[in-house]
């Protein structure tokens, strides 16, 4: 049996199947924060390194390694990405590479990285006229104030974007239409800093608006070969901001095996220089060919290596596992359906929730999970500049195509029973 290192878990609720499948599969040493709780019956041991530091974790990750002969490092989670990067690079193990973690933790050198970058195919006159040579993207701009973002939204034209450098989960990102939104929606965006970040008094970006659907697809990279796994599609709301209020999945995608995709996908990795590991790449379809959002050096949040799961039987996280051991990950599809999942959201701006819960009994037959994620005495705010996070409970549901699914995910969240009231 393979010996892995797992850096950090994250939720319970999002990503504990991940580790399950993984504990069957591989002897798991743990890195955590704290002492293990629901994780004990997946791992063979853990190291707890308090607060979580990269000096710790790297030293945590040598002493596992010394004392089991461990194959392989890896994380799921956004914050320790280039923790687990700097760790397989100290121990010789495969793995994202410091610089390419880096560059996906931080937006700015995303940006910085897919403009330098000259694929050996034609740039398009698109691209010539932006003024940003490399791999398509919108224009952006890092600011460290209000006049600088008024300067540059001024020359780009309204709307804009506007970004922290490092956020998560399109934590205080904005779709802002003139010069008053902009300073409204700036602050929000610049409390969000992220440790180790250079320029450090330069957090936010201005960034060109990309009219489009916007997908995302989750990769796996072994020796800086791409291969897709799947492509997840978002539904979205609650604007200006970028909420995502569900996503969706079909094992047979058109898009996994359309040129044009894999090869942006393929022009993305090799910009930043990524080597091994897993990516969640978001881009929008724009009239002129897909342009990046942003990569992130993980796999994709809100349960969607589960959904990856439901509808094709591929498992993402065992696909990671396999890559950063050095082997061969196994991504045959036994299953062609389609899986989706939907956020509930309360109905006013502060709301306090009383009870919560789903009634089984009106729940349709393609549902598989129903979860509240409050419970009662909790205040819940709707998504605002500072907060990106309004869920009171989730559904998912997998059938045969998109529109099964999305009646089932109606449905389940229509058997979602609240009393709740004005906070």
């Amino acid at each position: 049996m393979r010996r892995l290192v797992v850096v950090a878990t994250g939720p319970r609720l999002y990503r504990e199947f991940m580790l399950r499948q993984i504990g069957e599969r591989y002897e798991v040493h743990l890195v955590i924060g704290r002492p293990v709780e629901w994780e004990a019956p997946y791992i063979a041991s853990a190291t707890v390194v308090p607060g979580m530091t990269t000096g710790g974790i790297v030293a945590a990750v040598r002493e596992v390694v010394g004392r089991v002969a461990a194959d392989g490092v890896m994380t799921w989670a956004e914050d320790h990405v280039v923790d687990a990067a700097l760790a397989a690079a100290a121990v010789g193990l495969p793995g994202a590479g410091p610089d390419a973690a880096r560059a996906c933790r931080d937006k700015h050198a995303t940006r910085a990285a897919l403009a330098a970058h000259f694929a050996d195919q034609q740039v398009t006159r698109s691209t010539h006229a932006a003024g940003q040579y490399g791999v398509p993207q919108p224009q952006s701009v890092l600011v460290g104030d209000v006049a600088e973002a008024r300067a540059v939204a001024d020359k780009f034209g309204y709307p804009v974007v506007v970004k922290p450098r490092a956020g998560v989960a399109s934590q205080a990102v904005a779709l802002v239409r003139d010069g008053d939104e902009l300073a409204d929606h700036f602050a929000p965006a610049h409390r969000l800093p992220a440790a180790g970040l250079p320029s450090a008094d330069r957090f936010v970006l201005i960034e060109e608006y990309l009219t489009g659907p916007e997908v995302a697809v989750d990769c796996v990279v072994q020796d800086g070969r791409v291969t897709p796994v799947f492509v997840s599609h978002k539904e979205m709301g609650y604007a200006p901001y970028f909420e995502e209020t569900g996503h969706w999945t079909n094992a047979d995608d058109p898009l996994l095996g359309d040129p044009a995709i894999v090869a942006f996908l393929d022009q993305v990795h090799a910009a930043i220089g990524y080597s091994t590991g897993a990516t969640h790449t978001e881009f929008k379809l724009t009239g002129e060919g897909p342009k990046l959002i942003e990569i992130n050096g993980r796999l994709g949040g809100d349960l969607l290596s589960y959904l990856c799961h439901c509808a094709s039987g591929v498992d993402p996280g065992l696909a990671l596992a396999a890559v950063s051991c050095g082997d061969a990950p196994d991504l045959t599809r036994t299953r062609a359906l389609c899986s989706g999942i939907r956020f509930a959201y309360p109905p006013w701006h502060e709301t306090r929730i009383e009870e919560i819960a789903f009634s089984a009994s009106e729940l349709p037959p393609e549902a598989d999970l129903a979860v509240p994620l409050v419970g009662p005495g909790e205040v819940v705010l709707l998504p605002h500049k500072d907060l990106m996070e309004g869920r009171v409970a989730f559904a998912t549901a997998t059938a045969a195509g998109r529109e099964e699914v999305s009646a089932a995910l109606d449905r389940s969240l229509a058997a979602l029973r609240c009393a709740w009231s004005p906070a």
